[in-house]
Protein backbone atom coordinates (compact mmCIF):
# COMPACT_ATOMS: atom_id res chain seq x y z
CA UNK A 1 0.00 0.00 0.00
CA UNK A 2 1.51 3.54 -0.53
CA UNK A 3 -1.00 5.05 2.06
CA UNK A 4 -1.76 4.78 5.78
CA UNK A 5 -5.17 3.93 4.65
CA UNK A 6 -4.84 0.43 5.85
CA UNK A 7 -3.82 0.98 9.65
CA UNK A 8 -6.46 3.65 9.81
CA UNK A 9 -9.26 1.13 8.36
CA UNK A 10 -7.99 -0.98 11.56
CA UNK A 11 -8.39 0.97 13.78
CA UNK A 12 -11.99 1.41 12.84
CA UNK A 13 -13.29 -1.85 11.32
CA UNK A 14 -11.05 -4.49 13.89
CA UNK A 15 -8.15 -6.65 12.41
CA UNK A 16 -8.18 -8.26 10.23
CA UNK A 17 -10.04 -6.85 7.20
CA UNK A 18 -10.14 -7.31 3.76
CA UNK A 19 -9.52 -3.94 2.00
CA UNK A 20 -11.22 -3.51 -1.73
CA UNK A 21 -10.30 -0.71 -4.03
CA UNK A 22 -13.35 0.14 -6.43
CA UNK A 23 -11.73 2.38 -8.58
CA UNK A 24 -8.97 -1.05 -9.14
CA UNK A 25 -12.16 -2.94 -10.58
CA UNK A 26 -12.99 -0.55 -12.69
CA UNK A 27 -9.87 0.14 -14.32
CA UNK A 28 -9.37 -3.77 -14.97
CA UNK A 29 -12.65 -3.78 -16.54
CA UNK A 30 -12.28 -1.07 -18.90
CA UNK A 31 -8.72 -2.23 -19.76
CA UNK A 32 -9.71 -6.28 -20.75
CA UNK A 33 -12.60 -5.06 -22.28
CA UNK A 34 -10.53 -3.29 -25.07
CA UNK A 35 -8.58 -6.22 -25.40
CA UNK A 36 -11.58 -8.26 -26.69
CA UNK A 37 -12.70 -8.31 -29.49
CA UNK A 38 -14.94 -5.36 -30.63
CA UNK A 39 -19.04 -5.41 -29.57
CA UNK A 40 -17.95 -8.80 -27.21
CA UNK A 41 -19.52 -9.32 -24.10
CA UNK A 42 -17.95 -9.96 -20.91
CA UNK A 43 -18.90 -11.42 -17.76
CA UNK A 44 -18.11 -11.60 -14.43
CA UNK A 45 -18.01 -14.48 -12.77
CA UNK A 46 -19.30 -14.24 -9.52
CA UNK A 47 -17.22 -17.55 -8.20
CA UNK A 48 -14.10 -15.29 -7.71
CA UNK A 49 -15.69 -12.77 -5.78
CA UNK A 50 -19.89 -12.47 -5.03
CA UNK A 51 -19.64 -9.46 -3.09
CA UNK A 52 -22.51 -7.29 -4.53
CA UNK A 53 -20.35 -4.04 -3.95
CA UNK A 54 -18.08 -5.50 -6.92
CA UNK A 55 -20.81 -6.56 -9.16
CA UNK A 56 -22.67 -3.33 -8.67
CA UNK A 57 -19.30 -1.87 -10.05
CA UNK A 58 -18.69 -4.05 -12.64
CA UNK A 59 -22.37 -4.67 -13.56
CA UNK A 60 -22.02 -0.15 -14.15
CA UNK A 61 -18.96 -0.97 -15.99
CA UNK A 62 -20.73 -2.88 -18.91
CA UNK A 63 -20.41 -6.79 -17.77
CA UNK A 64 -22.70 -9.70 -17.57
CA UNK A 65 -22.76 -11.88 -14.71
CA UNK A 66 -21.94 -15.49 -14.82
CA UNK A 67 -23.28 -17.42 -11.39
CA UNK A 68 -23.13 -21.33 -10.51
CA UNK A 69 -25.28 -21.36 -7.43
CA UNK A 70 -28.45 -20.12 -6.35
CA UNK A 71 -26.48 -17.73 -3.48
CA UNK A 72 -24.42 -16.27 -6.49
CA UNK A 73 -27.51 -15.71 -8.23
CA UNK A 74 -28.95 -13.73 -4.95
CA UNK A 75 -26.10 -11.97 -4.96
CA UNK A 76 -26.33 -10.66 -8.73
CA UNK A 77 -29.12 -9.84 -8.16
CA UNK A 78 -28.74 -7.69 -5.07
CA UNK A 79 -25.90 -5.93 -7.43
CA UNK A 80 -28.61 -4.78 -9.92
CA UNK A 81 -28.07 -7.85 -12.49
CA UNK A 82 -31.44 -8.76 -14.01
CA UNK A 83 -31.91 -12.74 -14.16
CA UNK A 84 -31.49 -12.15 -18.32
CA UNK A 85 -28.05 -10.80 -17.80
CA UNK A 86 -26.97 -14.04 -16.04
CA UNK A 87 -25.18 -17.04 -17.39
CA UNK A 88 -25.97 -20.13 -14.81
CA UNK A 89 -23.16 -22.74 -15.25
CA UNK A 90 -21.76 -25.42 -13.81
CA UNK A 91 -21.78 -29.38 -13.34
CA UNK A 92 -24.19 -31.44 -11.23
CA UNK A 93 -26.93 -28.77 -11.30
CA UNK A 94 -29.83 -30.01 -9.42
CA UNK A 95 -33.80 -29.43 -10.58
CA UNK A 96 -34.22 -27.59 -7.51
CA UNK A 97 -31.68 -24.61 -8.53
CA UNK A 98 -32.75 -24.61 -12.32
CA UNK A 99 -36.54 -24.05 -10.99
CA UNK A 100 -35.23 -21.42 -8.57
CA UNK A 101 -33.25 -19.94 -11.38
CA UNK A 102 -36.25 -19.60 -14.17
CA UNK A 103 -38.09 -18.43 -11.46
CA UNK A 104 -36.15 -15.47 -11.04
CA UNK A 105 -35.22 -14.40 -14.74
CA UNK A 106 -32.36 -16.85 -15.82
CA UNK A 107 -33.40 -17.90 -19.61
CA UNK A 108 -29.69 -19.28 -19.74
CA UNK A 109 -27.58 -22.00 -18.93
CA UNK A 110 -24.60 -23.75 -19.99
CA UNK A 111 -24.86 -27.45 -19.73
CA UNK A 112 -22.57 -29.91 -19.32
CA UNK A 113 -23.87 -32.88 -20.93
CA UNK A 114 -27.14 -34.61 -22.46
CA UNK A 115 -28.38 -35.96 -18.86
CA UNK A 116 -27.84 -31.94 -17.80
CA UNK A 117 -29.80 -30.73 -21.18
CA UNK A 118 -32.84 -33.30 -20.36
CA UNK A 119 -32.86 -31.84 -16.40
CA UNK A 120 -32.49 -28.25 -17.18
CA UNK A 121 -35.28 -28.81 -20.27
CA UNK A 122 -37.81 -31.29 -17.85
CA UNK A 123 -37.66 -28.65 -15.05
CA UNK A 124 -37.69 -25.16 -17.46
CA UNK A 125 -40.66 -27.26 -19.44
CA UNK A 126 -43.19 -27.78 -15.71
CA UNK A 127 -42.87 -24.25 -15.30
CA UNK A 128 -44.23 -23.96 -18.99
CA UNK A 129 -40.67 -21.81 -19.59
CA UNK A 130 -37.63 -22.83 -22.41
CA UNK A 131 -34.25 -22.20 -21.44
CA UNK A 132 -31.48 -21.36 -23.89
CA UNK A 133 -28.72 -23.84 -23.46
CA UNK A 134 -24.95 -23.24 -24.02
CA UNK A 135 -23.10 -27.07 -25.11
CA UNK A 136 -20.38 -27.01 -22.88
CA UNK A 137 -17.49 -28.54 -24.97
CA UNK A 138 -14.66 -30.21 -23.89
CA UNK A 139 -11.99 -29.83 -26.37
CA UNK A 140 -8.53 -31.89 -27.18
CA UNK A 141 -5.87 -29.75 -25.61
CA UNK A 142 -4.15 -27.17 -27.22
CA UNK A 143 -0.73 -27.87 -25.09
CA UNK A 144 -0.88 -23.87 -23.65
CA UNK A 145 0.26 -24.16 -19.81
CA UNK A 146 -2.29 -22.94 -16.93
CA UNK A 147 -4.74 -24.95 -14.53
CA UNK A 148 -6.53 -27.00 -16.95
CA UNK A 149 -10.45 -27.76 -17.21
CA UNK A 150 -10.43 -29.81 -20.29
CA UNK A 151 -9.46 -33.25 -21.15
CA UNK A 152 -10.58 -36.04 -18.89
CA UNK A 153 -12.75 -34.33 -16.31
CA UNK A 154 -16.15 -33.80 -14.90
CA UNK A 155 -16.56 -30.28 -16.87
CA UNK A 156 -18.41 -30.68 -20.82
CA UNK A 157 -19.30 -33.18 -23.17
CA UNK A 158 -16.11 -34.14 -26.02
CA UNK A 159 -16.56 -32.51 -29.46
CA UNK A 160 -15.84 -35.89 -30.77
CA UNK A 161 -19.28 -37.51 -28.79
CA UNK A 162 -21.32 -34.62 -29.78
CA UNK A 163 -20.15 -34.91 -33.50
CA UNK A 164 -20.58 -38.76 -33.12
CA UNK A 165 -24.30 -38.61 -31.49
CA UNK A 166 -25.88 -35.08 -32.18
CA UNK A 167 -29.66 -35.92 -31.45
CA UNK A 168 -28.51 -36.28 -27.99
CA UNK A 169 -28.24 -32.20 -28.07
CA UNK A 170 -31.24 -31.41 -30.11
CA UNK A 171 -33.87 -29.21 -29.25
CA UNK A 172 -36.61 -30.64 -27.07
CA UNK A 173 -39.66 -29.89 -24.96
CA UNK A 174 -38.30 -26.83 -22.48
CA UNK A 175 -34.72 -26.19 -23.85
CA UNK A 176 -33.37 -25.21 -27.21
CA UNK A 177 -29.50 -25.23 -28.04
CA UNK A 178 -28.08 -22.02 -28.89
CA UNK A 179 -24.64 -22.25 -28.78
CA UNK A 180 -21.91 -23.44 -26.99
CA UNK A 181 -19.69 -22.74 -24.09
CA UNK A 182 -15.66 -23.36 -23.95
CA UNK A 183 -13.68 -23.19 -20.42
CA UNK A 184 -10.46 -24.89 -20.82
CA UNK A 185 -8.10 -22.94 -18.97
CA UNK A 186 -7.74 -20.74 -16.03
CA UNK A 187 -4.80 -17.87 -15.42
CA UNK A 188 -3.26 -19.19 -18.93
CA UNK A 189 1.07 -18.56 -18.09
CA UNK A 190 1.22 -15.83 -21.60
CA UNK A 191 -0.45 -14.70 -23.95
CA UNK A 192 0.49 -16.66 -26.59
CA UNK A 193 -1.41 -19.67 -24.31
CA UNK A 194 -4.43 -17.71 -24.10
CA UNK A 195 -4.30 -16.84 -27.84
CA UNK A 196 -3.75 -21.21 -28.35
CA UNK A 197 -6.51 -21.59 -26.23
CA UNK A 198 -8.98 -19.56 -27.52
CA UNK A 199 -7.86 -20.86 -31.43
CA UNK A 200 -8.51 -24.31 -30.65
CA UNK A 201 -11.51 -23.41 -29.28
CA UNK A 202 -12.80 -21.58 -32.48
CA UNK A 203 -12.18 -23.80 -34.25
CA UNK A 204 -13.88 -26.33 -32.49
CA UNK A 205 -17.41 -24.40 -32.70
CA UNK A 206 -16.56 -24.18 -36.74
CA UNK A 207 -16.76 -27.43 -36.38
CA UNK A 208 -19.78 -28.35 -34.74
CA UNK A 209 -21.36 -25.68 -36.34
CA UNK A 210 -20.63 -27.06 -39.71
CA UNK A 211 -21.86 -30.46 -38.37
CA UNK A 212 -25.48 -28.88 -37.42
CA UNK A 213 -24.78 -27.80 -34.08
CA UNK A 214 -26.49 -24.37 -33.63
CA UNK A 215 -24.45 -21.61 -33.09
CA UNK A 216 -26.19 -17.76 -32.42
CA UNK A 217 -24.03 -17.50 -29.14
CA UNK A 218 -20.30 -18.95 -28.05
CA UNK A 219 -18.84 -18.34 -25.24
CA UNK A 220 -14.93 -18.45 -25.24
CA UNK A 221 -14.31 -18.69 -21.67
CA UNK A 222 -11.61 -16.94 -20.11
CA UNK A 223 -8.33 -17.93 -19.07
CA UNK A 224 -7.14 -14.07 -18.29
CA UNK A 225 -4.10 -14.13 -15.36
CA UNK A 226 -3.38 -12.23 -12.31
CA UNK A 227 -1.11 -12.33 -9.46
CA UNK A 228 -2.25 -14.38 -6.25
CA UNK A 229 -1.15 -12.89 -2.80
CA UNK A 230 1.57 -11.81 -4.28
CA UNK A 231 3.45 -8.09 -5.45
CA UNK A 232 2.56 -8.04 -9.36
CA UNK A 233 0.74 -6.15 -11.91
CA UNK A 234 -2.57 -7.81 -14.04
CA UNK A 235 -0.76 -8.91 -17.56
CA UNK A 236 -1.72 -7.56 -20.54
CA UNK A 237 -2.48 -8.72 -24.03
CA UNK A 238 -1.93 -6.43 -26.24
CA UNK A 239 -1.72 -8.63 -29.37
CA UNK A 240 -5.49 -10.26 -28.17
CA UNK A 241 -7.65 -8.57 -30.01
CA UNK A 242 -6.24 -8.29 -33.46
CA UNK A 243 -5.62 -12.46 -33.07
CA UNK A 244 -9.12 -12.75 -32.13
CA UNK A 245 -11.06 -10.48 -34.44
CA UNK A 246 -8.77 -11.96 -37.34
CA UNK A 247 -9.55 -15.65 -36.46
CA UNK A 248 -13.11 -15.14 -36.14
CA UNK A 249 -13.40 -13.41 -39.43
CA UNK A 250 -11.80 -16.51 -40.72
CA UNK A 251 -13.64 -19.30 -39.00
CA UNK A 252 -17.02 -17.74 -37.99
CA UNK A 253 -17.07 -14.59 -40.34
CA UNK A 254 -20.42 -13.38 -39.37
CA UNK A 255 -19.52 -12.58 -35.74
CA UNK A 256 -19.82 -9.02 -36.16
CA UNK A 257 -22.89 -9.28 -37.47
CA UNK A 258 -23.73 -11.60 -33.79
CA UNK A 259 -24.14 -14.54 -35.87
CA UNK A 260 -22.27 -16.07 -33.67
CA UNK A 261 -22.46 -13.59 -30.65
CA UNK A 262 -19.57 -13.57 -29.03
CA UNK A 263 -18.67 -13.62 -25.49
CA UNK A 264 -15.79 -14.05 -22.92
CA UNK A 265 -15.70 -14.89 -19.17
CA UNK A 266 -13.38 -13.38 -16.23
CA UNK A 267 -13.11 -13.15 -12.43
CA UNK A 268 -10.01 -13.06 -11.08
CA UNK A 269 -8.59 -10.67 -13.62
CA UNK A 270 -11.05 -7.89 -12.69
CA UNK A 271 -10.92 -8.32 -9.08
CA UNK A 272 -7.74 -9.99 -7.96
CA UNK A 273 -5.46 -6.72 -7.92
CA UNK A 274 -9.04 -4.53 -6.29
CA UNK A 275 -8.00 -6.37 -3.10
CA UNK A 276 -6.05 -7.02 -0.19
CA UNK A 277 -6.08 -8.82 3.49
CA UNK A 278 -4.97 -6.61 6.04
CA UNK A 279 -3.93 -7.71 8.87
CA UNK A 280 -1.81 -7.68 12.28
CA UNK A 281 1.23 -9.51 13.61
CA UNK A 282 0.77 -11.05 17.12
CA UNK A 283 4.49 -12.41 17.84
CA UNK A 284 7.38 -13.14 15.62
CA UNK A 285 9.15 -16.06 17.37
CA UNK A 286 12.25 -18.35 16.23
CA UNK A 287 11.97 -22.13 16.81
CA UNK A 288 14.30 -24.86 15.80
CA UNK A 289 16.26 -22.30 13.12
CA UNK A 290 12.67 -21.23 11.64
CA UNK A 291 11.17 -17.60 11.88
CA UNK A 292 7.36 -17.26 12.56
CA UNK A 293 5.41 -14.45 12.00
CA UNK A 294 2.39 -14.83 13.90
CA UNK A 295 -0.87 -13.11 12.38
CA UNK A 296 -4.29 -12.80 13.34
CA UNK A 297 -5.25 -14.19 10.07
CA UNK A 298 -5.01 -17.28 8.30
CA UNK A 299 -6.29 -20.16 6.20
CA UNK A 300 -10.07 -19.62 7.51
CA UNK A 301 -9.51 -16.03 5.77
CA UNK A 302 -7.33 -16.98 3.00
CA UNK A 303 -7.04 -20.39 2.78
CA UNK A 304 -8.97 -22.00 -0.52
CA UNK A 305 -5.79 -21.35 -2.82
CA UNK A 306 -3.70 -22.35 0.14
CA UNK A 307 -5.32 -26.05 0.19
CA UNK A 308 -5.18 -25.80 -3.72
CA UNK A 309 -1.52 -25.46 -3.85
CA UNK A 310 -2.34 -22.19 -5.69
CA UNK A 311 -1.06 -20.10 -3.05
CA UNK A 312 2.81 -19.00 -4.02
CA UNK A 313 4.86 -17.40 -2.30
CA UNK A 314 2.92 -14.53 -0.44
CA UNK A 315 4.56 -11.46 0.25
CA UNK A 316 3.63 -9.03 3.47
CA UNK A 317 4.50 -5.91 3.41
CA UNK A 318 4.48 -3.13 6.68
CA UNK A 319 2.62 -0.32 6.71
CA UNK A 320 4.24 3.00 5.21
CA UNK A 321 7.06 4.49 7.01
CA UNK A 322 8.23 1.43 8.50
CA UNK A 323 11.69 0.14 7.81
CA UNK A 324 11.62 -3.59 8.69
CA UNK A 325 13.59 -5.36 6.27
CA UNK A 326 11.98 -8.44 4.50
CA UNK A 327 13.42 -11.55 5.87
CA UNK A 328 12.68 -15.11 4.94
CA UNK A 329 9.89 -16.47 7.71
CA UNK A 330 7.21 -19.05 7.61
CA UNK A 331 3.60 -16.85 7.56
CA UNK A 332 1.05 -18.17 10.02
CA UNK A 333 -2.12 -18.10 11.58
CA UNK A 334 -3.66 -18.23 14.89
CA UNK A 335 -5.61 -21.51 14.14
CA UNK A 336 -4.66 -24.76 15.94
CA UNK A 337 -3.68 -26.77 13.20
CA UNK A 338 0.07 -26.99 11.92
CA UNK A 339 -1.87 -26.64 8.33
CA UNK A 340 -2.69 -22.79 9.13
CA UNK A 341 0.35 -21.44 7.24
CA UNK A 342 -0.17 -18.88 4.62
CA UNK A 343 3.22 -18.81 3.32
CA UNK A 344 6.32 -20.95 3.72
CA UNK A 345 9.99 -19.93 3.91
CA UNK A 346 9.05 -16.27 2.12
CA UNK A 347 10.00 -12.46 1.91
CA UNK A 348 8.03 -11.13 5.46
CA UNK A 349 8.85 -7.59 7.01
CA UNK A 350 7.76 -7.88 10.78
CA UNK A 351 9.67 -6.47 13.49
CA UNK A 352 7.37 -7.64 16.47
CA UNK A 353 3.75 -7.86 17.60
CA UNK A 354 1.27 -4.74 16.51
CA UNK A 355 3.01 -4.56 12.89
CA UNK A 356 0.75 -4.13 9.43
CA UNK A 357 1.31 -6.46 7.17
CA UNK A 358 -0.59 -6.31 4.23
CA UNK A 359 -1.05 -9.39 1.29
CA UNK A 360 -1.94 -7.91 -1.68
CA UNK A 361 -3.81 -9.27 -4.87
CA UNK A 362 -6.21 -10.83 -2.79
CA UNK A 363 -9.84 -9.51 -4.84
CA UNK A 364 -10.27 -12.95 -6.11
CA UNK A 365 -10.35 -16.45 -3.99
CA UNK A 366 -9.96 -15.29 -0.74
CA UNK A 367 -12.44 -14.83 1.88
CA UNK A 368 -15.94 -16.95 0.02
CA UNK A 369 -12.74 -19.99 -0.78
CA UNK A 370 -11.42 -20.12 2.99
CA UNK A 371 -12.63 -22.08 5.78
CA UNK A 372 -14.86 -20.12 6.88
CA UNK A 373 -16.24 -22.08 9.36
CA UNK A 374 -12.80 -23.72 11.22
CA UNK A 375 -12.55 -23.48 14.88
CA UNK A 376 -15.49 -20.79 14.88
CA UNK A 377 -13.71 -17.71 14.27
CA UNK A 378 -15.51 -14.55 13.23
CA UNK A 379 -15.12 -13.50 9.64
CA UNK A 380 -12.52 -10.51 8.64
CA UNK A 381 -14.65 -7.07 7.69
CA UNK A 382 -14.85 -6.38 3.92
CA UNK A 383 -14.35 -2.54 3.32
CA UNK A 384 -14.76 -1.10 0.04
CA UNK A 385 -13.46 2.19 -0.92
CA UNK A 386 -13.39 4.41 -3.38
CA UNK A 387 -10.09 6.81 -3.30
CA UNK A 388 -9.68 7.27 0.63
CA UNK A 389 -13.82 7.11 0.95
CA UNK A 390 -15.25 4.10 2.44
CA UNK A 391 -18.15 3.13 0.19
CA UNK A 392 -19.29 0.16 2.12
CA UNK A 393 -18.32 -2.06 5.27
CA UNK A 394 -19.46 -5.25 6.33
CA UNK A 395 -19.24 -8.66 7.78
CA UNK A 396 -20.19 -12.25 6.86
CA UNK A 397 -21.32 -14.17 9.27
CA UNK A 398 -22.70 -18.19 9.31
CA UNK A 399 -25.79 -18.81 11.25
CA UNK A 400 -27.57 -22.14 11.43
CA UNK A 401 -31.21 -22.17 10.16
CA UNK A 402 -33.46 -24.06 11.71
CA UNK A 403 -35.34 -26.78 9.86
CA UNK A 404 -38.72 -28.86 10.53
CA UNK A 405 -38.13 -32.02 12.35
CA UNK A 406 -41.33 -32.61 11.59
CA UNK A 407 -41.69 -34.20 8.45
CA UNK A 408 -43.02 -37.06 7.85
CA UNK A 409 -40.35 -39.64 6.65
CA UNK A 410 -41.61 -42.76 3.87
CA UNK A 411 -40.25 -45.42 5.94
CA UNK A 412 -40.57 -44.85 10.29
CA UNK A 413 -37.32 -44.54 11.84
CA UNK A 414 -36.66 -45.49 15.22
CA UNK A 415 -33.95 -45.87 17.78
CA UNK A 416 -33.97 -48.72 20.05
CA UNK A 417 -30.74 -49.60 23.06
CA UNK A 418 -28.18 -46.90 23.08
CA UNK A 419 -26.75 -44.62 20.95
CA UNK A 420 -23.48 -45.44 20.05
CA UNK A 421 -21.04 -42.27 20.35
Amino acid sequence: MSDDLPRHLLAAFGSPLYLYRLDAAEDAAHSLRGQLPRGAALYYSLKANPHPALGEVLRAGGCRAEISSTGELAAALEAGWAGEDCLYTGPAKTAGEVAQALGRGVRRFSVESAADLDRVARTAAAQGRTAECLLRINSARSGASGLRMSGPSKFGVHEADVLARPERFADRPGARVVGAHYFPISTARSEDALIAEFTASIESARRLRDAGLPLAHLDLGGGFAAPYAEPGERPHYPRLREALETLLSSRLPGWRDGLPAVAFESGRHLVGGCGALVCTVAEVKENEGGRFVLVDSGIHHLGGMAGLGRLVRPAATPEPGAAHPALTSHLVGPLCTPADVLGSKVPVCAAGPGDVLVVPNTGAYGLTASLLGFLSRPAPAEVFVRGRTVVSASRLTLSRTPLDTGVDLPVPVTTTGDVPA
